[in-house]
């Protein structure tokens, strides 16, 4: 898929596909198969994030409810239509579908279509989690809000804010026409990036390397670098989630 990318000027980190995915039987207490690929977990992400996954149901699939008790997280619908369950309310979900699911809430997603319903999965730690395990004194008041559903296809880009407290900050779709290009990077914050359609090549100053885009790919940036999307014949959509990074004096 990629040049070498040895070396501490890449800023290119966890690069998959999901055809590489794993089946996983089970999963929340539900009955029969889920397909699920990591992309990241915490040990490559320096954002105070949990783990940047992908997961699909086949027909009549489900992923069983459960509460977050010290997560906040994203699912994305990336394709298929299916039955969201936030806090046993059902929500009708398809492609572009954004669910954000705070600390406090339940959720839980069917399969209602006849193919598979894949989605983007980013769980990042709660300010009060993260002072339990840094051991510093819990920030005041509590990180419960309702959960909340966007279109992200239709609205472009969605800000957490008022519904996340931690490093989840930002979901965005970028579109780049055939032979176009885009630079993307953020001061402060490392991006995932998810291809969800076309094709192109991601490259960066300096480099010779680069690292080949077809549908389905996911890659980290690093924080406070820059790398440029160059759509190949084909136009290529980007989506992306900007994940806030601490800086040396605790802010974000």
């Amino acid at each position: 898929m990629s040049a070498s990318l040895e070396g501490p000027t890449v800023p290119w980190t966890a690069v998959g596909h999901t055809s590489t995915k794993a089946s996983v039987y089970g999963v929340h207490g539900a009955e029969g198969k889920t397909y699920w690929k990591a992309f990241a977990t915490r040990r490559q992400l320096r954002s105070q994030s949990e783990a940047v996954e992908w997961a699909s149901l086949p027909a009549n699939g489900v992923s069983g409810e459960h509460r977050h008790t010290r997560t906040e997280e994203i699912y994305l619908i990336l394709s298929g239509s299916g039955e969201l369950l936030l806090n046993g309310g059902p929500r009708q979900v398809r492609a572009g579908s954004l669910a954000l699911t705070s600390v406090g809430n339940i959720h839980g997603l069917r399969n209602t279509g006849d193919g598979h319903l894949d989605w983007w999965v980013i769980e990042t730690l709660a300010p009060a989690t993260s002072s339990v395990l840094s051991g510093s004194p819990a920030p005041e008041g509590a990180d419960m809000t309702q959960a909340v559903v966007h279109d992200l296809f239709e609205e472009k880009r969605v800000d957490t804010k008022g519904v996340f407290s931690g490093p989840l900050k930002q979901v965005e779709v970028i579109d780049i026409a055939a032979g176009g290009e885009r630079a993307v990077g953020r001061p402060g914050a490392e991006l995932a990036v998810y291809v969800h359609a076309g094709e192109g090549v991601v490259e960066a100053p300096g480099l010779t390397e680069t690292v080949t885009l077809v549908k389905d790919t996911c890659l980290l940036i690093e924080a406070c670098s820059q790398s440029t999307f160059r759509a190949t014949g084909v136009p290529l959509r980007l989506l992306v989630v900007t994940l806030a990074v601490e800086d040396e004096g605790g802010e974000k």
